[in-house]
């Protein structure tokens, strides 16, 4: 079940915690890959782990989107399967939350998101292709966490966005999901983890009584992407462990 054979996916931010593992699940279920990076070399890296090309590109300069997508066509000659992983997160109390850091959260996001996928919805609509997008959200979009004031406008926009795409895009049979986890453990979020206190309270939040893994994530990934969600479109699957329940 949920075999991707002979499709091509796009994943950004593939070199992290949570976009390697989504970008490792999609190749063992038959996929090739082709994994983002803002660098040269971690991009060939990562083209050489899933046998592909390397694909440079910063979310955050929304200029060059489109020159990065050109790049991928040319290399790839078109995907299948768009998976908008990348995001940040800088943690503020929302008193304290400058300029500069909420149109870069905002930017990556949230823009960035919606610009690569106009630039390649584009190219599957102009080339009749059926293709699929899963946004990573964040349960953040859905219920108030502290210190999450831009973090959470980003991902709340982004899990409205991906019901707008997919309403408009239906009609091509392009199907439009998102996901939105809990709390992952990953090298990027040790840090907010690791603050005494923090981790308890999280867990003491979850019914399940346990954080999420990037395996976790990757799973719901490949099931929307597949076959056999050949009628979902427009959802935004929780992989919460509860958290929003209450």
């Amino acid at each position: 079940m949920f075999r991707l054979d002979g499709k091509k996916a796009l994943v950004t931010g593939a070199a992290g915690g949570l976009g390697r593992a989504i970008a490792d699940v999609l190749a063992q279920q038959g996929a090739l890959v082709y994994g983002t990076s803002r660098d040269q070399a971690t991009a060939e890296i990562l083209a050489t782990r899933y046998g592909s090309e390397p694909v440079v590109m910063d979310q955050a300069n929304l200029a060059g989107i489109e020159t990065a997508v050109e790049h991928l066509y040319k290399v790839s000659g078109g995907i299948d399967l768009l998976c908008n992983n990348a995001g940040i997160n800088v943690p503020q109390k929302a008193i304290e939350v400058d300029v500069e850091t909420w149109n870069k959260i905002l930017n990556v996001n949230l823009s960035g998101v919606f610009f690569l996928s106009q630039a390649i919805g584009k190219r599957w609509i102009r080339d009749g292709i059926r293709g699929g997008i899963v946004n990573v959200s964040s349960q953040a979009g859905s219920v108030a966490i502290e210190e999450r004031a831009s973090y959470g406008a980003s991902k709340a926009g982004l899990s409205h966005l991906t019901k707008v795409l997919a309403l408009e895009w239906a009609p091509n049979g392009i199907r439009v999901n998102a996901i939105a986890p809990t709390f992952i453990r990953t090298e990027l979020t040790e840090s907010t983890l690791s603050k005494p206190g923090w981790a308890e309270e999280l867990l003491s939040r979850i019914p399940l009584g346990r954080l999420g893994t990037p395996e976790d994530v990757a799973g719901a990934v490949v099931y929307l992407f597949s076959e056999e969600a050949s009628l979902v479109t427009g959802h935004v699957l929780i992989v919460d462990g509860g958290y929003t329940i209450r």
